[in-house]
């Protein structure tokens, strides 16, 4: 929430606890007056020996006027002190009691609770901002992981009840051939194993269960290029790639999975010909960039954030074939926060998707020979050996 600044509660204690001591001040002197200076000519003046003889003299006040009363004033003192601290304690420490019930009620209730702490900023209502922004998160994040779990649960489901099918139709017929059966175990086995890789990668970087080292995201970029080069020239894509020297600090493994990823869904998301991918690098301020922006059908605005959701999926492929599992930009965008870094989705107005990653810059040299290169259907191999993408967006 957004709340003009107001008194800290430090200095509101101090300002209460000093005007305390000024009232029961008062009431003090108010007392050494009444019993002290009463009937003396000059009301102002110090009391002085004779003050307090006249006082105790016979006739006066005398102690057996003067001892009650001053009891009674130090009695009334007490009790006003004690009511007036309570008070004044209770005042000052209402938003924590309420910030306690709140915690109370969210831990044996929804998290749908809020605490909206009323008045004007100090330390007790950012603590409640904060742990209302909290909840806010915590309960995005379950709401997250209750999809993500029965989606996935939902596409487990589906190769194993093919496969119990399959084996149903053989174990009903005998006479039905047994290679087309094996075959097509086979190619539903594959997809469980791949979603289920996809699901242990997606819990990896969730889980942050990495060791850091500086890697460059430009190589990482080439590296991707020639990796999934043939699938471009198979389908008429052009690849360009540009940029800098880009270093970061973590996975290599992860960065380079999540590079591939971005790579293979702009290839299966484009045009039917003549499709165009760029992927360029850079470093700007304290971050490097790394950006991947492809032709393809426009996306509408509203899709746009949807597509890093775990079993979302956008337009469909225009040259795979393969329906994929909805969990490419899923990755994409827990490697990156696993880096502490931001993701960004763009719809091209021409049609397409530009893809954005910027992740914290590691300390190097600058790079002073920028360099770009092109590639295009026919120009280069796949190089043997790497990571291949998850599928799909």
């Amino acid at each position: 929430m957004d709340r003009r600044q107001g008194l800290s509660v430090r200095l509101k204690l101090t300002l209460s606890y000093a005007g305390f001591l000024v009232i029961a001040g008062t009431l003090l002197l108010a007392a050494v007056w009444v019993f002290l200076l009463r009937g003396r000519s000059n009301s102002l003046a110090v009391p002085d020996r004779s003050d307090f003889l006249r006082v105790f003299s016979p006739g006066s006040f005398g102690p057996v006027v003067f001892v009650p009363a001053g009891i009674l004033v130090l009695a009334f003192l007490l009790v006003f002190g004690l009511v007036g601290g309570w008070l004044l304690a209770g005042r000052m420490l209402a938003p924590l009691i309420r910030i306690t019930d709140a915690t109370r009620r969210v831990a044996n209730g929804p998290l749908s609770y809020r605490i909206r702490l009323p008045g004007r900023r100090d330390e007790f209502r950012e603590l409640a901002d904060s742990f209302d922004t909290m909840l806010a998160q915590l309960e995005a994040h379950v709401a997250e992981q209750r999809r993500f779990a029965a989606n996935a649960s939902h596409e487990l489901r589906t190769p194993l009840a093919v496969t119990q099918a399959l084996l149903d139709v053989a174990r009903n017929d005998p006479h039905h051939d047994t290679r087309e059966l094996v075959e097509r175990l086979r190619v539903v086995n594959t997809r469980a194993i791949d979603l289920t890789e996809a699901l242990l990668l997606l819990s990896r970087a969730n889980q942050r269960s990495f060791t850091r080292t500086r890697v460059d995201l430009s190589l990482l970029a080439e590296e991707a290029t020639e990796t999934l080069l043939p699938l471009a020239e198979k389908h008429g894509v052009t690849i360009e790639t540009s940029g800098d020297l880009s270093t970061t600090t973590g996975s290599q493994a992860l960065l380079l999975q999540m590079t591939m990823n971005l790579l293979h869904n702009a290839i299966g998301h484009n045009l039917p010909e003549q499709g165009v991918v760029w992927v360029r690098t850079g470093v700007r301020a304290d971050m490097v960039v790394l950006t991947v922006e492809n032709t393809g059908e426009k996306l509408t605005s509203e899709l746009v954030p949807t597509l890093t959701e775990p079993f979302q999926r956008g337009t469909e492929r225009v040259h795979t074939g393969h329906a994929g599992f909805g969990l490419g930009l899923a990755i994409v965008k827990s490697i990156t926060r696993a880096h502490d870094g931001t993701l960004t989705l763009t719809p091209r107005p021409a049609g397409g998707l530009r893809v954005t990653v910027h992740l914290p810059a590691a300390p190097t040299r600058a790079r002073t020979d920028g360099g770009q290169a092109r590639h295009t259907p026919g120009a280069g191999s796949a190089a043997g050996g790497l990571p291949q993408p998850r599928r799909d967006m």
